[in-house]
């Protein structure tokens, strides 16, 4: 029996080095799921009731908790396709569910709010609500989410469990996340996913990051009371312009003189008001901006400092300052991070679907999003998809009133919401 070992053994290394059979398959499986779900989204009756429904939302575009025509075009379609939903959820959210109602949950989401903006694009379906524009591109997001719905819907019966469908308001500043989660739109989910177009990257890829892919946001405005009177008699008087000047710079040494360079700070000011009259020295001006974090502790840093900065500023000079963080009207936003598990599910789904060519790796950025808020309860990840084609010769940033997109984006993101959904049911099936 001394030819057993070495055969045994030779067999035994094969074993080792071959991938085993179920996880190869569950990849081809992966694979094949991913390219039927994106063949359906780009057939061109799909992809023209995607462009028609997308239209629809661009044309009427609603500010936070205001988006009760939104709303009610998502039921609509909900209705059409017979997609049981809950509403109102925080005033005009909407949360619909697909499957079995076993577990696993997972969830998708959409924002729907719109920005306090005029449209410069001039096009057939250009915003006809003056002073207010989807210059985020959140009208696309509820409309790749509708896709996704049908896409599941369509394809129910092979659903290993439940995908929860999130439409939310309010993502522009005022945090409709949290009050989705508030009113139980996170309930029994084990994992979410995101997306967000970017008309910088071209249409077919997607980008994100592991880990820390946004910023934490928070904001404040200021009141310095001083004593007004005439300029030419300023000694009579407790100007506070000087007062409001020296704040906004010591405001910055903050950040450079006090903080670790490798650590991400900003801090900025976006609005100064003071005075009427050039020759009258005002009772009191007022500024307010925003600053950015990447951590609770720089949170709370950075909000203990620029409290004591303006407040000390203002003691110097005879004045007295307010400051207010608007921690209820307008809630801080915590910073978006990826989980690794759940990036790194969506990055594989991302490459089964767009092939691996078509999933970048993005560099972190100050800017903030809610979606950090579904992020914090439970595992997630927030990805960005490309919406600019060779055509955009001029493509705009985000919150731009000349923002465009390539409708292209739709099908993909609709496909890659189911697929990311569908997958993870899949493996996390008992």
């Amino acid at each position: 029996m001394e030819w057993f070992s070495p055969l045994f053994c030779c067999f035994a290394l094969l074993a080792l080095l071959s991938p085993p059979y179920h996880a190869a398959h569950a990849l081809e499986s992966d694979s094949a799921l991913a390219r039927e779900l994106l063949e359906s989204a780009s057939d061109s009756e799909f992809s023209g009731w995607l462009k028609t429904v997308r239209r629809r939302i661009h044309e009427y575009p609603e500010l936070s908790f205001e988006e009760r025509r939104t709303s009610q075009l998502i039921r609509s379609e909900l209705d059409s396709l017979g997609i049981e939903y809950v509403w109102p959820v925080a005033e005009t959210g909407v949360v619909a569910t697909i499957g079995s109602g076993a577990q696993p949950w997972f969830a998708l989401r959409a924002d729907m709010d719109a920005l306090p903006m005029q449209e410069l694009v001039e096009w057939e379906h250009k915003s006809k609500i003056d002073g207010k524009m989807h210059s985020c591109g959140h009208d696309a997001h509820v409309t790749m989410l509708l896709g996704a719905a049908k896409l599941l819907q369509k394809n129910r019966d092979k659903l290993k469990g439940t995908v929860k469908l999130i439409f939310q308001p309010g993502e522009e500043g005022h945090a409709g996340a949290y009050y989705m989660i508030k009113e139980g739109a996170l309930d029994g989910v084990q994992a979410i996913f995101g997306l967000h177009v970017d008309p910088m990257i071209p249409t077919g890829t997607v980008s994100s990051r592991v880990g820390p892919l946004l910023a934490g946001a928070g904001r404040f405005t200021v009141v310095i009371q001083g004593k007004g009177g005439h300029a030419a008699s300023p000694h009579k008087t407790r100007d506070p312009i000087p007062v409001l000047s020296m704040a906004i710079l010591a405001l910055q040494h903050i950040v450079s003189r006090e903080t670790d360079p490798l650590e991400p700070r900003v801090i900025s000011i976006g609005y100064v008001q003071g005075g009427e009259a050039l020759n009258v020295i005002p009772e009191t001006v007022t500024f307010g901006g925003t600053f950015r974090f990447v951590s609770a502790e720089s949170y709370a840093y950075l909000k203990q400092r620029i409290k004591e900065v303006i407040e000390t500023q203002a003691a110097v000079h005879h004045c007295t300052a307010m400051v207010d963080f608007m921690e209820e009207s307008l809630r801080p936003y915590p910073p978006t991070i990826n989980h690794p598990t759940m990036y790194e599910h969506a990055k594989r789904v991302g490459e089964n679907l767009l092939g691996k060519q078509g999933v970048r790796n993005d560099p972190m950025i100050m800017g903030a999003e809610d979606f950090s808020f579904y992020a914090e309860k439970v595992p997630a990840a927030f990805f960005m998809i490309g919406a600019k084609n060779k055509t955009m010769t001029s493509a705009k940033g985000l919150h731009s009133p000349h923002f465009v997109i390539d409708e292209g984006v739709l099908s993909v993101g609709a496909s890659l919401h189911a697929a990311v959904a569908m997958s993870y049911l899949e493996d996390h099936a008992k």
